[in-house]
């Protein structure tokens, strides 16, 4: 065989394998796929596994078939009130429709992800605008989070062939300016409030300093009067004593106190009494024998 006809046997394989490969593709189970002709959607779910189309008039466009996050950036949401609320959400997606998919975005993700992003935003604003703060925050969270992936689903299953899975509230805060201004009130709140407590505070204290003030006044009083009556129960006693010793024996009762007087009247040398020699004072003095 000659040269040039091994040459052209090569070419021939070469050209024979470019076409085969140009005319097989494959469908990972990851992927979901359309085939075009000319442009155009022929089959608009081709199932994982090998296929075979022609070569340049058949083309094979592949999207990724798992879950998708779309991480929308933070927007801002009035609410029933009025009031401003800063919203961070995410939407939980994936392709349910090659083919309405395809025409809408052309296959790309980011494309995808932009409309997506628009009608979550409007469904969200539509929500938050017809329920309170406290609602939102609080109360009807998990409705309105139902109710938004409900419709969104409908909505982008029409217009993109996607499948919304979930929407999520990741956080609800206040516009910076309301934040400050929140904060401000509280702060301005809690201060009235530590005020009013330190009044109350010194209040009550008083009240129970002037009621100990008066206990204090009172129990003094009734000890006072405790003591008074037993000073005069005492000398009461003590004159009875005095009266039954002197009836038992006088002189000698008369000697004792006489020399309880004088014991007191000397007690110090410096002590002086200007008294007649011949005073009753110094009648045991003179005479010391009370029987005398």
């Amino acid at each position: 065989m000659s040269a040039g006809r091994l040459n052209l046997l090569a070419i021939v394989a070469v050209i024979v394998v470019m076409v085969i490969s140009s005319s097989v593709y494959i469908v990972n189970e990851r992927e979901r796929a359309v085939l075009l002709k000319f442009g155009e959607v022929v089959d608009s779910d081709v199932e994982p596994g090998l296929h075979f189309k022609l070569p340049i008039v058949n083309d094979v466009k592949r999207f990724e078939a798992r879950l998708m996050t779309l991480d929308a950036r933070p927007q801002r949401y009035l609410t029933a009130e009025k009031k401003g609320l800063i919203v961070d959400s995410y939407v939980k997606w994936r392709v349910a429709d090659t083919g309405r998919y395809y025409t809408a975005t052309g296959g790309d993700e980011l494309e995808a992800n932009r409309l997506l992003s628009s009608r979550a935003d409007n469904g969200l604003r539509n929500k938050f605008g017809e329920r309170t703060v406290r609602e939102v925050v609080s109360g009807e969270r998990d409705e309105l989070m139902a109710e938004i992936t409900k419709e969104l689903n409908s909505i982008a299953r029409t217009e993109l062939g996607i499948e919304i899975l979930d929407v999520r509230v990741k956080a609800v805060d206040l516009p910076p300016e309301v934040s400050n201004a929140v904060y401000s009130r509280m702060a301005s709140e809690r201060e009235r409030e530590a005020r009013e407590l330190r009044s109350e505070g010194r209040e009550a204290a008083e009240g129970i300093e002037a009621d100990a003030d008066r206990q204090k006044t009172i129990i003094e009083a009734e000890a006072y009067r405790t003591a008074q009556a037993t000073r005069g129960e005492g000398d009461a006693s003590a004159a009875q004593i005095y009266a039954e010793a002197f009836n038992l024996d006088k002189e000698f009762y008369a000697f004792y106190r006489s020399m309880s007087a004088y014991r007191s009247s000397f007690a110090n040398k410096d002590d002086m009494l200007v008294l007649e020699p011949d005073s009753d004072f110094f009648r045991f003095l003179k005479n010391p024998s009370p029987d005398q």
